[in-house]
């Protein structure tokens, strides 16, 4: 198991992720100050964007309806537990957006090679 985000398992017999990208942000509003620099005061956890990104070629591994399985998931609006392969929980996620790329497709319309982003938010 690569991860896991809910009970959808990214692996060899559903899709594996190349790359994970992670952006975390924290806030530090400002407020001027007349003949001084900016105050700034930490307010607290800002955003918490995970990004995966992969190659889907479902006659090596991996499944044609995986994807959509995804996409399914995030037409229910639910968030989802983002789990890496040692376990560790890395937060709550709802999926914001889906990018499919497919290409080499065979005569039936199904691609022989389907390259992915998922991007996630976390919502905690």
């Amino acid at each position: 198991m690569l991860a896991a985000l809910g009970l959808f398992v990214f692996d060899t017999d559903t899709t594996l992720f190349e790359k994970m990208q992670r952006e975390r942000d924290w806030r530090h509003p400002r407020t001027d100050r007349f003949g001084a620099r900016p105050a700034a005061q930490f307010a607290g956890p800002g955003e918490d964007r995970v990004t995966l990104s992969g190659t889907l070629v479902p006659e090596l591994v991996g499944d044609y309806y995986a994807l959509e399985t995804l996409a399914q998931m995030a037409a229910e609006g639910e968030a989802w537990p983002l789990v890496d392969g040692y376990g560790n929980v890395i937060g709550t996620f709802t999926i914001e957006r889906l990018t499919e790329d497919r290409g080499n497709l065979l005569d039936r319309g199904e691609a022989r090679r389907n390259d992915f982003t998922i991007e996630l938010s976390r919502v905690d």
